[in-house]
């Protein structure tokens, strides 16, 4: 099983959203997105990493995503998100059977749910309101054609991932998967940080799911 060690770090006494990411930058873990579980079907790769710290009472994910042809569609919230560019972060408290998925486009457009399976889930509509999101984009081309470096910034309250306002998250153990997709981008792929072992694309496997253990 994948483990990542994530830091304890005062984010939130930093005053913009830049010095946020900039102290992920210089001190979040650092995870690359980059199993091609598929690659017969879906063989694109693309560099993309995660970068995360928690201050106890939030988690914080920079994710950084290289050259892609991007598509973006949905502009609200639970709309169609893993169809556009997309990172997605999947968890599950120890010990529990429910898992939560966090889906969101370059846009900021944001899917989250509570899950017993796939089929069967609940969407969280009232916490991504909680949720801060903050998206750059630049585009460039390479040999006449465009692609987009882009970046999805994300502060997720802890109560959004299941936990009490009694608890903090200094100490816990999460089980989770990163994933990158984009099912209608004009190169459609599936990547992830911890691998998967199925026969078809599936991120609601928290059998596959790695280890985040928070300091």
């Amino acid at each position: 099983m994948k483990t990542l060690h994530v830091p304890n770090q005062h984010v939130s006494q930093c005053e913009t959203p830049f010095d946020k990411i900039k102290l992920l930058l210089e001190a979040g873990a650092e995870a690359a997105i980059d199993q091609v579980n598929w690659e017969k079907d879906f063989p694109k790769l693309l560099p993309v990493t995660v970068r995360l710290a928690h201050d106890g009472e939030r988690l914080y994910l920079y994710y950084q995503v290289t050259a892609e042809a991007v598509r973006a569609m949905n502009t609200e919230d639970f709309g169609s998100i893993w169809e556009d560019s997309c990172v997605e972060f999947f968890m599950q408290r120890d010990g529990e059977e429910v898992y939560r998925n966090f889906e969101c486009n370059l846009l900021g457009a944001l899917l989250a749910a509570h899950h017993e399976t796939r089929e069967k889930g609940t969407q969280l509509t009232t916490e991504v309101q909680s949720v801060i999101r903050q998206s750059s984009i630049s585009h460039r081309y390479e040999d006449g054609r465009q692609l987009s470096d882009w970046t999805m910034y994300l502060e997720i309250p802890k109560q959004v991932m299941g936990f009490a306002v009694h608890e903090s998250l200094a100490g816990q153990k999460i089980r989770a998967n990163f994933y990158k997709c984009g099912d209608k981008t004009p190169e459609p792929h599936f990547i992830s940080w911890s691998p998967i072992d199925l026969p078809k694309p599936n991120f609601h496997v928290p059998q596959f799911f790695g280890l985040l253990e928070l300091e």
